[in-house]
């Protein structure tokens, strides 16, 4: 013990032991993970700019304020319109589904719960809640599908009508899917009937069942209000008077009004007045506007239409005070005109251009391939004129009709800077028809002996034997639908018909996508209003100019105005209906111009039929409705704006539409309808499926959105013309069946030949009279291969006629649900 002591022995400090850290060049995952505190490698963070890299987070916090801020005053002003005593009403479009539903009920429920009584008419009922210090206008609507889709465009709130009791039929649902297709603002559901259910415990699996039934459609709908329940009601109430409607694009960027009173002409001259409040954009005078299905007319002048305001002298005292009429706005020199083509003297070419592209056609020897004519009598090849970027005869164009006076777009950048990402993602990939891009690659050097037969002297063949042979070859293939969905564009030509003349505006294309199109050889085919159509250059630029000028001028939104029209026609007013709502739209400029309109259009996958391209429809886009035989074409963007037409749009594929019609600016939802006969299986066989299982004599089809407008759009037809291998020597072959005499052969040898599995080829020499001809290939064909050749010619769009009558007749929908009746009683 001692000797401990005395070596100088004494106590640590502490019994914390502090290790010497490790070094390392590399830090550890969770010292990383520290460091990193939730941030993920390569994230862009919210500050880009130098600037707002070195705010600092004062600075950041105050601009964030700012933008808390201006939100906030843009509900302000949006929320003000309906502000005030003079503020504007809340439009409520209540919309029966079921049979046993009434819309007329369902609105005195609605203010019974608020204590207002009123009686409940036809058309709008504008009804002042003093509870929440707003105004409400109800339309009351019958099961009538032209009706709700009217009213659903200019409502702010949509009440959807369910019944405790009767399903949604086939019509129920036709125009909840239209209303949901076409646009809508906010939308509220409510259930009529429930305290009918019993039992009691029976009405919470009712409610759910409905409330399966709209969240298919809407899934956002969390609460479906009982009628019957003064509670309920009372809580729609207050969600109708204090939600902001979120509104409609389309619509918000137009001015628009629920015409509340009409005030027929009472001589040819005078005008029909339209009472409404307007709403959107400023309504100008020079502008066009679209009643309902009226059609287009020119407005007069605009006046102030105030309501009367009452005031009280003593206690029972009401006196009226009445506003002099005040006029808000006229039309100036800049008004708008109806002519919806340009002048017939401002041609855009020459006739003496007009016969020389005939004469170039008629004259050579062979078919067109990309811009050349080949093997004509001189031997020399002889090109056309190209297009100019300008058309010929610009001059004597109004300005009017052909926009920004720019240069006319070749390589498709009309579409270049509009939203196309879904006709763009269903663009299908390149196949061996389409020209160069879609064949195979080089094939592998042969080595060693050919398996077939080698090449011998051609033998005649006999007449009758060639034709059974050729019947046999035939019938091995199947027809229309099915066959275009097998074989596409395939034409069969029948062995008395010269190809040369069946197929005489036809031409070939060494790439679908990239080949110049040369218009001159078109200008015999045109329709004759093709030229006064409009032509948009720059469509982006146009529609944000035509866009900002809605923005600046007319009749501020919130006023109520009357609105003088001229030129309504007479039987207008022995038609109107004053259960029906009138709607007012008025267009942007240039809006009532015919152009080539081009629709996205979207088939869904579980219909069970396919529309026929140039099948009369009706479609619906804005505020306007046409009949329409529309062309179908591949969507997508290509460098020579050609697209390919399709005969047939099936189940789950998208094209676009095209047809002449008004252009529309913006991306507008578009419905397609098509009338069909309930009840006419029974007589035919070729009935569509859709019209057995509908009991509706009109059926919506698809739905898609509009595109910009382009004349220079080129919709190309195909058609193959396809030939059997008949002798096979390496990579040269004989090829039957394309063609049945040797002109043709000699007409057309100028064509690339492909084949299914991606071979590539060229005419050698024709063989005998019979149409056969050698080919050489780039590899080996296969004895199973078929052989073709891929023509185009451009094909138009039809015009559009305006609807005349509703979509949908309340008369026929009993007359079809009266047949239906009676086929379930025999």
């Amino acid at each position: 013990m001692s000797g401990a002591a005395g070596g100088g022995h004494s106590h640590r400090a502490t019994t914390k032991v502090s290790h010497k850290a490790f070094k390392s060049r590399k830090s550890t995952k969770g010292q990383m993970r520290d460091a990193a505190k939730g941030r993920i490698a390569g994230e862009k963070g919210q500050r880009k700019t130098p600037h707002q890299q070195v705010m600092s987070k004062l600075d950041r916090r105050n601009q964030a304020k700012q933008r808390q801020q201006e939100k906030a005053r843009e509900h302000q002003r949006e929320a003000s319109i309906f502000a005030g005593k003079d503020g504007s009403p809340r439009n409520v479009a209540v919309i029966p589904l079921c049979a046993g539903t009434d819309a007329a009920a369902a609105i005195q429920s609605m203010n019974g719960s608020v204590d207002i009584e009123t009686d409940i008419h036809d058309g709008c009922l504008r009804v002042p809640v003093d509870r929440f210090k707003q105004k409400l206008q109800y339309i009351p609507l019958k099961r009538d599908l032209t009706a709700c889709l009217d009213a659903a465009r200019v409502a702010d709130f949509i009440v959807l009508v369910l019944s405790a009791e009767v399903e949604v039929d086939d019509l129920g649902e036709l125009i909840l899917r239209s209303v949901e297709s076409q646009g809508m603002s906010t939308l509220f559901t409510v259930v009529q009937g429930l305290d009918k259910i019993e039992p009691v415990k029976q009405r919470l699996s009712v409610v759910s069942s409905l409330k399966s039934f709209i969240t298919h459609f809407h899934p956002e709908q969390e609460k479906i209000y009982s009628l019957d329940s003064r509670q309920e009601c009372a809580n729609l109430m207050r969600s109708l008077c204090s939600t902001m409607p979120k509104g409609i694009r389309w619509r918000d960027e137009r001015s628009w009004m629920l015409v509340e009173d009409i005030e027929w002409a009472t001589s040819g001259m005078a005008p029909t007045i339209l009472t409404g409040v307007v709403r959107g954009k400023g309504l100008s005078a020079d502008r066009l506007v679209q009643v309902g299905d009226w059609g287009t007319f020119q407005i007069e002048k605009i006046t102030a239409a105030p309501l009367a305001a009452r005031k009280k002298r003593g206690e029972d005292a009401m006196v009226d005070e009445v506003t002099a009429e005040e006029t808000l706005e006229e039309p100036t020199e800049n008004q708008d005109g109806l002519d919806d083509l340009a002048p017939e003297e401002a041609t855009m070419d020459d006739d003496e251009d007009m016969d020389a592209a005939t004469t170039v056609t008629t004259s050579k020897k062979g078919v067109l391939l990309d811009d050349h004519h080949y093997f004509s009598d001189d031997d020399t090849v002889q090109e056309l004129h190209m297009p100019k970027k300008v058309p010929k005869g610009t001059s004597k164009y109004q300005a009017a009709w052909f926009l920004d006076g720019g240069d006319v777009s070749d390589s498709g950048s009309d579409l270049e800077d509009h939203d196309m990402e879904d006709a763009e993602g269903d663009e299908e990939e390149a196949r061996p028809e389409d020209g160069m891009e879609g064949l195979a690659g080089d094939a592998m050097t042969e080595a060693g002996p050919s398996e077939y037969a080698k090449s011998v002297a051609f033998i005649e063949p006999d007449e009758e034997e060639d034709a059974m042979d050729l019947e046999a070859y035939r019938k091995s293939k199947r027809s229309e639908e099915e066959d275009d969905l097998e074989f596409p564009d395939e034409v069969e030509l029948h062995p008395n018909v010269l190809a040369r003349e069946r197929l005489a505006k036809y031409r070939g294309l060494k790439s679908l996508r990239t080949s110049p199109w040369q218009e001159e050889e078109d200008r015999a085919y045109e329709p004759e209003e093709w030229q006064r159509l409009l032509r948009i250059p720059d469509y982006q630029a146009s529609r944000i100019r035509a866009a900002r000028e809605a923005l600046v001028g007319g009749v501020a939104p919130g006023t109520r105005v009357h609105v003088h029209i001229k030129g309504v026609p007479v039987p207008i007013q022995k038609s109107y209906d004053p259960s029906r709502p009138v709607t007012l739209f008025s267009f942007l400029r240039h809006e009532h111009k015919r152009t080539a309109v081009n629709v996205l259009i979207n088939l869904s996958s579980d219909s069970p039929v396919s529309i026929k391209a140039k099948e009369e429809l009706i479609v619906q886009y804005g505020p306007r409705r046409f009949v329409i035989k529309p062309l179908f074409s591949q969507g997508g963007n290509t460098p020579n704006d050609v697209h390919k037409y399709c005969r047939y749009l099936h189940p789950g594929q998208s094209a676009v539409a095209t047809f002449m019609g008004p252009v529309t600016w913006g991306s507008v939802p578009a419905l397609f309808f098509r009338r069909t006969v309930p009840g006419a299986e029974a007589e035919g066989e070729d009935e569509d499926e859709d019209v057995k299982r509908s009991s509706l004599p009109l059926v919506l089809v698809a739905t898609g959105t509009t595109l910009p407008p382009s004349t220079s759009r080129v919709i190309a037809k195909r058609a193959i013309l396809t030939g059997h291998p008949y002798h096979i020597h390496k990579k040269i072959v004989t090829i039957r069946y394309m063609f049945f005499n040797r002109e043709d052969v000699e007409w057309f040898k100028a064509l690339p030949l492909w084949t299914r599995r991606g071979r590539s080829g060229f005419f050698k020499e024709p063989l005998g009279t019979h149409g056969y001809f050698k080919a050489t290939f780039d590899g080996r064909i296969n004895p199973q291969d078929s052989i073709g050749v891929s023509l185009y010619k451009r094909v138009w769009p039809r015009t559009a006629r305006p609807l005349d009558g509703l979509l949908l007749d309340p008369a026929l929908i009993q007359d079809a649900q009266g047949d239906a009746m009676d086929a379930d009683v025999e």
